[in-house]
């Protein structure tokens, strides 16, 4: 990944590099967790860790880096630990003396929940662990939403898919990420991406999919279409549209092929009705692949569930088992402007109403997917939880009389699953017959426990109902 700051000492809060001089005397260790304290979402879909892990924390320090820092906080106005952090390339060659344990990625965790904990190995660097938070939440809170986002998506498809279709075997294609140009970097485009694939394989975003090849050895995760834009439809001219649509039939059309064409730029009803419905009609039959409609304007509700009702009157349709009308394989349905998990449901839901199976749309999501998310969606904190101040640990944490939802937890922490597949977060200590799905992932710059991209996947899909 690409980034203005390569140094991980810069890659923090201001009020961090005080934090060295305010912790009791003799503290030796700091523990720490991450959690979704709560927000939109009963469940959790954890991602991302991984990427910040290879890209970040197997890199070095380097006294350079140190001097570099030193230059800035001096300019800045804060206290710099500048012997501490020297100590960390003296004695560890610049990679930082923490352990990271984690849940597996993809696990489907209700909130509240510890996903990440973090401790620092050398009694020198207590004030490391609270150091790397301003990064390792980031890392972990970003694309455990998106994730979590999309993961919700696919329950909401698969529910109407199973009450309207016959087979939810395509549901990994109906949810496609449009996304990359509303992201706010590339970076959050690539690890954006990539967490929309762990439920999904429909993407434009190819960020996303360097990314999971990248990070999660994914030889390709994710797939897509040609595909018209307004521009390449409009420079043929309003009186040429015809010929526009006929000519990407041409292009990218063909036994097993689907394409999709943007059909608004002028009125649509006339592109349904008198051009794919008429003029077209007999060459979308007979090409063997399928074209796919893009509606891109209007309110979604109406408009899609009218799209395909009007593609049924001139292209016909059958009724499956389940009583719910399909086009036929020549012609489906993509909306693309305006989807959200609520909007998707709302159009789902409209369809059924008018007997149409969900098999006749597929979706399209960009802002709403990697973009209208922030720390609060599903309100992620990393806080302290154990100390160990001369030689004993003690608990840490906070309990606002004003705010109960951010009490944190206490002590050195544990995720059991029962028996009965039941996750809580304990103290270590009381671990009993559960089994801990925490592991270590990262010590002292090695990377310890490595998950591929199908793993990922697979866990993720253990969760949906």
């Amino acid at each position: 990944m690409s980034t203005i700051n390569s140094n991980i000492i810069l890659n923090a809060d201001s009020y961090k590099a005080s934090h060295f001089l305010q912790y009791p005397p003799n503290t030796t260790q700091v523990s720490s967790y991450i959690e979704a304290r709560g927000g939109q979402y009963k469940n959790a879909v954890f991602f991302g860790l991984q990427m910040f892990i290879k890209e970040y924390l197997t890199k070095p320090i380097t006294n350079a880096d140190v001097d570099e820092a030193k230059i800035i906080f001096d300019a800045h106005g804060v206290p710099f630990n500048e012997d501490g952090w020297r100590y960390i390339v003296n004695e560890y060659d610049g990679f930082l003396p923490i352990e990271i344990e984690a849940i597996p990625e993809g696990t489907v965790i209700p909130v509240k929940n510890a996903m990440v904990q973090v401790i620092n190995t050398d009694p020198n660097c207590a004030w490391l662990t609270s150091y790397v938070e301003t990064a390792l939440l980031r890392a972990v809170w970003y694309p455990t939403t998106v994730a979590t986002v999309s993961w919700n998506c696919r329950q909401v498809i698969q529910r109407y898919m199973e009450e309207t279709s016959e087979s939810t075997d395509g549901i990994g294609f109906k949810l496609h990420d449009f996304g990359a140009r509303g992201a706010t970097t590339e970076e959050a485009a690539a690890v954006g991406g990539a967490a929309h694939l762990v439920n999904f394989q429909g993407t434009d975003t190819i960020s996303g999919i360097i990314a999971a090849r990248r990070y999660y050895g994914a030889e390709m995760a994710g797939f897509s279409i040609p595909a018209a834009e307004h521009s390449t439809i409009t420079s043929w001219g309003k009186d040429n549209e015809t010929a526009a649509f006929e000519n990407m039939l041409d292009q990218f059309s063909g036994p097993g092929k689907i394409v999709a064409v943007v059909s608004d730029s002028y009125d649509l009803w006339n592109a349904i009705d008198n051009i794919w419905g008429d003029e077209l009609r007999a060459k979308v039959e007979s090409t063997g692949g399928t074209l796919v409609v893009r509606p891109d304007s209007g309110d979604p509700i109406s408009i899609v569930t009218e799209t395909i009702e009007r593609l049924m009157k001139n292209f016909g349709y059958e009724v499956n088992a389940k009583g719910y009308r399909v086009l036929p394989d020549c012609i489906r349905v993509i909306q693309g402007d305006g989807i959200s998990q609520q909007t998707i449901e709302a159009i789902l839901e409209a369809m059924k109403q008018r007997k149409q199976s969900a098999d006749n749309v597929a979706f399209g999501m960009g802002g709403e997917l990697l973009q209208k998310v922030n720390r609060d969606t599903m309100k992620f904190a990393m806080k302290a939880s154990a100390a160990k101040v001369d030689g004993i640990w003690r608990d840490v944490f906070k309990d606002p009389i004003t705010d109960q939802g951010k009490r944190s937890k206490k002590g050195r922490l544990a995720v059991i699953r029962s028996a009965t597949g039941e996750v809580k977060t304990v103290r270590a200590q009381d671990i009993g017959q559960g089994e801990n799905i925490m592991a270590t992932v990262f010590k002292n710059g090695e990377i310890i426990k490595e998950y591929g991209f199908d793993e990922v996947r697979a866990q993720a899909a253990e969760g949906y109902q």
